[in-house]
């Protein structure tokens, strides 16, 4: 595994040229520019979502070159603050071309414990978090083909179960 300090994402979906998967595993992220729009989010404010502009813009500027970028979450029911607080701004990713599923982890099976993202079927990323959760501006990468095909099957898996986002909130 290769560590990648500071922002590895510009690079690692920069280098990308069919596809980016993300699974998020975990009902609530200790991030460090969310912690004031979540705050605001819990206290009914409104926000003007600078914070997550940067990510929206790498987002756009992905999927413009046509790389697909989707995601599932699997989430606890009923649903934290956390996960409220992530379906409030999904909307903000799909209008920046990700296409996001949710799937309740008592429909999920057996769920590993760690987030990844998977780029062009032969990469993966892991999001890396400090023993309190919190979020580390940095990932571990590998192409160890035994990993890359275990995240792969845990993509189908999971994508087939998974429900799109705007059916999911209508639930």
């Amino acid at each position: 595994m290769q560590l990648l300090h500071g922002n590895p994402w510009p690079d690692l979906f920069g280098e990308s040229h069919r596809e980016a998967f993300h699974l998020e595993v975990r009902d609530a992220y200790a991030v460090a520019n969310e912690s004031e729009p979540f705050r605001k989010f819990l206290g009914g404010e409104p926000d003007d979502y600078a914070w997550f502009e940067p990510w929206l813009q790498l987002m756009k500027e992905t999927t413009g070159r046509g790389i697909s970028v989707t995601r599932v979450r699997i989430v606890t029911v009923p649903h934290t603050d956390y996960t409220r607080f992530s379906l409030a701004v999904s909307d903000l990713n799909i209008g920046a071309g990700e296409d996001i599923r949710y799937l309740p982890r008592h429909e999920a099976g057996e769920v590993p414990t760690d987030d990844f993202w998977l780029f062009d079927d032969n990469r993966v990323a892991f999001n890396l978090v400090d023993e309190n959760g919190r979020a580390e501006e940095s990932a571990a990468l590998t192409t160890d083909t035994g990993i890359v095909e275990h995240c792969r099957r845990l993509k189908q898996q999971f994508w087939s179960l998974a429900v799109p986002h705007r059916e999911y909130i209508i639930r």
